[in-house]
């Protein structure tokens, strides 16, 4: 393991901080641990609006993720700030609504990279649907959909740092 900063550094963002984005987090740091990649990518979440900072993540979210072995529970929702744009390399949204609203807050000497995660999954214009208003099954195929794109975000992740 290494003392040095990470080389890559990824914060994922949906609305309130509390479903989409945590659940990518966790799940993002997962695989990175079980690829001893840990210490050389970053991994944030937060929401575009400020309704749920300082909270955990949505019961169901911490409940469905569990069952895939991903664990929310140290995680509390954050806003997105200014200082997220020169701190983040990628800036990866769940849907068009937060695509939009990132995009009006990029600063325009940013160098951060503003895209949406399903783009990993190769479906760059697909949303991650908002599970917050619906069931449980809701959260299982939000999970779904964020594993296939963390999956191709390692892929991706391993070709950036050279490791094959």
């Amino acid at each position: 393991m290494s003392d040095s900063a990470p080389e890559w550094r990824i914060l994922f963002v949906c609305m309130g901080n509390i479903c989409r984005s945590p659940t990518a987090e966790g799940m993002l740091r997962k695989r990175l641990d079980e690829a001893d990649m840990i210490t050389r990518v970053a991994v944030d979440s937060c929401g575009t609006g400020a309704w749920h900072v300082g909270q955990p993540p949505d019961p169901r979210a911490i409940r469905a993720a569990a069952e895939r072995g991903v664990d929310l529970g140290a995680l509390r929702g954050r806003q997105l700030s200014a200082e997220d744009f020169s701190r983040f390399d990628d800036i990866l949204v769940m849907d068009s609504d937060n695509l939009k609203r990132v995009l009006a807050l990029k600063p325009t000497d940013s160098r951060a990279r503003v895209s949406r995660l399903l783009q990993y999954a190769g479906r760059p214009d697909d949303d991650v649907p908002d599970p917050y208003f619906g069931g449980e099954t809701g959260f299982q195929r939000v999970l779904d959909q964020l594993e296939l794109a963390v999956d191709g975000l390692m892929v991706s992740l391993r070709q950036r740092l050279d490791l094959g």
